[in-house]
């Protein structure tokens, strides 16, 4: 009894070395976790991340982090490397099944971070315009302008080009008008210009532009250019305002918005 008492004894004694080495690795690890997770929260904050991103990132890196310093603390006792490789083998499997659903997430983790849009923003991406709704680790959803709702994978968003309509404080409208091939045109361009400078939210800087365009079939085509304030307008609101303009500086003019002219040709036999 004694005999195996002392065997046990020395072959504790052998392996302490490395049992207090493992140890020393654990603990290092769980803070290093801590520190990283700190690290972390401080620049999603100043990001101003979601609550929700916030938990699963510092949760990922947290027992990442943890489970490095457990393979690395056995790997002073034992050889993992059989042992990691079945990991990858069921790894590699679970994330063929699951590569729409990973690939989603992944993407959803992007944007959040990102943040090339946030909810109440108002984008394009692809086919689709709208008001942001939710923004969730896989999925966006979106209420377009006509009230659809539609729900976004966020690897297309991320595939897609976003344009970010909130985000610009002054936007370009473009005006395509038609005038009599009867009309003066420098006339023109000055009442364009006139009915352009009263629509409320507009900016004189950079300067507003009429341009005329082509020879139509029955008129002259011009294109008038101006920038408009977002925070004082919106698109909308704007063009009606400066159509309605436009049409009140004609007639004062006596500027004539032709109607299509369609010549028939009879032929009697």
């Amino acid at each position: 009894m004694l005999q195996t008492l002392n065997f046990l004894w020395s072959q504790f004694l052998s392996v302490l070395p490395e049992l207090i080495f493992a140890l020393v690795i654990l603990l290092g690890s769980i803070y290093l976790a801590k520190f990283a997770n700190r690290i972390l929260e401080e620049a999603l904050r100043r990001r101003k991340a979601g609550v929700e991103i916030t938990a699963l990132l510092t949760m990922a890196t947290r027992w990442t982090i943890v489970t490095l310093g457990i393979l690395t603390a056995l790997q002073r006792f034992f050889d993992v490397t059989a042992f990691l490789a079945g990991l990858g083998i069921i790894g590699f499997s679970v994330g063929f099944a699951l590569q729409d659903i990973l690939k989603n997430f992944a993407a959803g983790v992007i944007l959040l971070l990102q943040q090339p849009f946030k909810v109440g923003d108002s984008i394009e991406i692809g086919n689709y315009s709208g008001v942001v709704q939710t923004i969730n680790v896989r999925t966006t959803e979106l209420r377009t302008f006509d009230g659809r709702l539609v729900i976004i994978p966020n690897a297309d968003l991320l595939a897609n080009i976003i344009v970010n309509l909130t985000r610009a404080d002054k936007r370009r409208i473009d005006l395509s008008i038609s005038v009599d091939y009867n009309s003066n045109l420098q006339q023109v361009h000055e009442a364009l210009l006139n009915a352009i400078r009263v629509v409320p939210g507009y900016l004189p800087d950079p300067a507003p532009l009429v341009v005329s365009e082509t020879f139509g079939e029955s008129a002259i085509n011009l294109k008038a250019y101006f920038w408009i304030d977002l925070e004082a307008t919106n698109l909308f609101n704007a063009r009606d305002a400066a159509l309605k303009s436009i049409k009140e500086e004609f007639e004062s003019r006596g500027i004539r918005i032709p109607n299509p002219i369609t010549t028939v040709i009879l032929h009697t036999a």
